[in-house]
């Protein structure tokens, strides 16, 4: 045979074993799935320790929420031989049918793969060879009645883990709870696999991947029986479970504890801030529950339904999610915009001509400072129409469009009309209408002039925090924080630190309003007015030798009494506490969102209460059922 055939010969042979090859490992990878099992079989011979979540403790370093031991049973169905149904079920406590159904359960809970191009079910995710949590949340003692049986019934064994626990039965709104992962969610983030937590709401939720910690893995080999008989390779490839980091909350807990007391029998909000840093003191949501509730699976299943039904709504996020007409303390941010502008100064006065807008008895306002010592309607009403209607277009309509969204641009630069974009899930941003919401709400073909069919008159209402304009408690107490801070504010946030750390980023960028400091002067010193002074609005929020400057507000209610709101801080100088409380139908700010916040601010600064008949009169009132307007 000649050179040349001979390299024919070769090549051929190469070509024949390369073909033998592949056609065998097309075989071994897509035909036969013996071998994508031994490959999982293998994978499964690792061992995942889970962390305990990262505890939280409040901003003096109190725990607020730990982890408890618990065990799951645990099953592997590969390993389970002959199951006696009967005598297993006795041993749990359960019916054989009731084991049965779990097996199915489990198999149904992992779901199935999606066919990419059909989004239709392929094969199911569950895995015989894979282990599952069969009984969850047992306790130590409730483990160690079966423990000793347990080899009995091979492919059961214990597994030692953690739930939730809170030692002070508050804060539910802010802390969330956390339930186990379903099928999307394991699918989603390869982090996690059946029978893992994940933080569902609040601060669970949103600093989920800081608290979840970092999984270990434990390799091991086992014995033809499948038992574990030592580490892989002395432990080299093994790698240790790190747990989720500490959340420090801004949270004070014993403000956040008195705060809900104060609130018992009272649909409403109070939230407390901390101006200079941005960090919230107290959040509470009224009416509450105990975050407890929602420890375990068994628990939540029981409690979460009552909870959800409860027709006072304790699950809703009142001070993110409720979106009121924040009623005279908008009166402040008209001033300082007016103020801004220069379509007023510190001394302007106007009559309180009760023709342009009601308003309660009292002289007419010479400044901005008796103004908001008095909250004067028509003074407002006359500040904003200058805003509004400031004569700096051709005809009324065109003049409007230009004034209100001005107007719109200072109001968002207060943190109005959008999130404030807190670290806690379900906030919203509240409403500040603009020219193009007023040209959607008035529609009109033949608008005058080219423009539209409203004006400074169509939306007046609008002058003294009535109408279209909405906000969250959130924001309000927040614009307290700002007119405090003379025109700055830090986001608010409930997470001081992170992993010893300190807050996220954003949470330390200043933002500044569009006012100048100075037009903050006037305006704080008619919020001293209100509460120390006689023919102030406020005289129930005084606290003796603390300099309380605040501002009432009573929302108008078209589905009822109308609302108490009350904003504040204190004390004057160097303010420690920023508030803002809501108690819904519960009428003039004064009368009762006055003192609560009052009640707050001396709790917060000398951790005691002088007034005993003033806390006493909050303790003790039931606003739940206040009679609804025309019945």
């Amino acid at each position: 045979m000649n050179t040349e055939a001979r390299k024919y010969v070769i090549l051929i042979f190469f070509l024949f074993v390369g073909v033998i090859y592949a056609t065998r490992l097309f075989y071994m990878q897509v035909v036969d799935d013996s071998w994508t099992l031994r490959a999982q079989e293998i994978a499964e011979k690792r061992k995942l320790i889970v962390p305990p979540r990262g505890i939280v403790k409040d901003r003096n370093g109190k725990l607020i929420v730990i982890n408890k031991t618990y065990y799951n049973l645990m099953m592997t169905e590969k390993n389970i031989t002959n199951l006696d149904t009967v005598a297993f079920a006795k041993l749990i406590g359960w019916t054989p049918e009731q084991v049965k159904l779990r097996f199915e359960e489990i198999k149904l809970a992992e779901g199935f793969d999606i066919d990419p191009k059909t989004k239709k079910r392929t094969q199911p995710r569950y895995q015989k060879i894979r282990s599952y949590a069969f009984v969850k949340e047992m306790t130590t003692e409730e483990m160690a009645q079966i423990a000793p049986y347990l080899e009995n019934f091979p492919g059961f064994y214990e597994e030692i883990t953690s739930m939730r626990s809170y030692p002070f039965a508050n804060a539910a709104n802010i802390l969330g709870y956390v339930s186990e992962v379903n099928g999307e969610e394991i699918k989603e983030d390869h982090y996690y696999r059946s029978g893992d937590n994940i933080g569902r709401t609040g601060i669970e939720r949103f600093y989920e991947k800081d608290l979840r910690g970092r999984k270990g893995v434990y390799y091991i080999v086992t014995s033809a029986m499948n038992n574990a008989i030592q580490s892989y390779a002395d432990g080299k490839y093994d790698t240790t479970a790190k747990q989720g980091a500490t959340l420090q909350l801004s949270i004070d807990a014993d403000i956040q504890a008195y705060g809900e007391k104060l609130m018992v029998n009272k649909r409403g909000v109070i939230v407390a801030i901390e101006p200079a840093t941005g960090e919230i003191l107290a959040m509470v949501s009224s009416p509450t529950f105990d975050p407890n509730s929602f420890v375990g699976k068994r628990a939540t299943s029981i409690n979460y339904p009552k909870l959800l039904m409860d027709p006072d709504k304790p699950l809703y996020p009142r001070p993110l999610q409720a979106e009121y007409p924040p009623g005279s303390i908008f009166k402040l941010l008209q001033a300082l915009v007016a103020m801004q502008e220069g379509v007023i100064t510190a001394n302007t006065g106007f009559p309180c001509n009760k023709s342009l807008v009601g308003c309660h008895p009292h002289p007419s306002a010479r400044n901005i400072m008796e103004a908001v010592q008095m909250s004067c309607n028509p003074y407002f009403y006359q500040s904003t129409k200058r805003v509004i209607q400031s004569g700096k277009k051709s005809n009324i309509y065109a003049d409007s469009e230009y004034g209100l969204n001005l107007w719109a641009d200072y109001m968002h630069s207060f943190g109005l009309g959008n999130k404030l974009e807190i670290d806690i899930p379900g906030e919203r941003g509240g409403l500040i209408p603009d020219a193009n919401y007023y040209d959607n709400l008035f529609p009109s073909k033949k608008r005058p002039y080219g423009h539209h069919r409203w004006a400074f008159s169509t939306i007046r209402s609008i002058s003294i925090g009535q109408g279209e304009v909405k906000t969250t408690p959130l924001q309000m107490a927040n614009i307290a924080a700002l007119i405090a801070n003379r025109g700055w504010y830090y986001t608010p946030h409930l997470v001081k630190s992170i992993g010893g750390k300190g807050a996220k980023t954003e949470y330390r960028e200043k933002h500044m309003t569009m006012v100048d400091a100075k037009h903050y002067d006037p305006i704080i010193e008619g919020m001293r007015r209100a509460v120390n002074e006689g023919g102030g609005t406020a005289r129930q929020a005084r606290i003796d030798s603390i300099v309380v400057c605040g501002k009432t507000g009573t929302a108008q209610n078209p589905h009822g009494a109308d609302h108490s709101i009350f904003i504040t801080f204190a004390p004057m100088d160097n303010p420690k506490i920023a508030v803002a409380v809501f108690v819904e139908n519960a009428g003039f700010g004064g009368t009762w969102a006055a003192p609560i916040a009052s009640l707050i601010m001396e709790k917060y600064i000398t951790k005691n209460i002088k007034d005993k008949a003033k806390e006493t009169r909050i303790l003790e009132a039931n606003l739940m059922n206040v009679a609804k307007r025309g019945k």
